[in-house]
C-alpha cells in the first residue's frame, strides 16, 4: 500500500489542523507522535512536507499575509490555514510544478472550505506564483 500524493496531502492538512488545536489549547504533542497516529504506513513526503511547513512557519505565513488582502492568514480556519501552507510550502520549497502545487490546493479547498475561502487560496497562490 502507498499514498499518492493527492491523499498524502489531505494527511498533512489533517496533521497540521491538529497541530494547530493541540497549540490553540495549550495541549502538549510530539510532531513525529501526530505524524505517525495520521499514516498507516511510512511516508517521506508526508514527514518532509510537515516538518518544512513547521521549520518555515514564520516566512509561510509572512508571504501568505504579504498576498491576502486586508486579511491575514490567523483569520482564516484552521483547515484553511493548513490547506494554504502546505501551497505556498510546495510552491516555494520544493520542485512540485506550480500548476501542481495550486491545483491541489485548490482541490482540497473544493472539498475542506468554502468557495470564498478557495477563491482566497487560489488568489495567493497565484500571486505568490507570479512574484518569484
Amino acid at each position: 500500500m502507498q499514498y499518492n500524493r493527492s491523499k498524502s496531502r489531505i494527511i498533512i492538512m489533517t496533521i497540521l489542523y491538529q497541530i494547530a488545536a493541540y497549540e490553540k489549547n495549550k495541549m502538549e504533542y510530539n510532531i513525529d507522535n501526530v505524524i505517525n497516529e495520521n499514516m498507516e504506513i511510512d511516508n517521506e513526503f508526508i514527514k518532509e512536507a510537515v516538518y518544512g511547513i513547521i521549520n518555515n512557519l514564520e516566512a509561510i505565513d509572512e508571504l501568505a499575509n504579504k498576498h491576502l488582502k486586508n486579511w491575514t492568514i490567523d483569520r482564516l480556519g484552521k483547515t484553511d490555514q493548513a490547506i494554504l501552507r502546505l501551497g505556498i510550502y510546495e510552491l516555494i520549497y520544493t520542485d512540485t510544478p506550480d500548476i501542481i502545487c495550486i491545483n491541489e490546493a485548490i482541490e482540497l479547498a473544493k472539498v475542506y472550505s468554502d468557495d470564498a475561502v478557495k477563491d482566497v487560496i487560489n488568489g495567493v497562490l497565484d500571486a505568490i506564483m507570479k512574484n518569484r
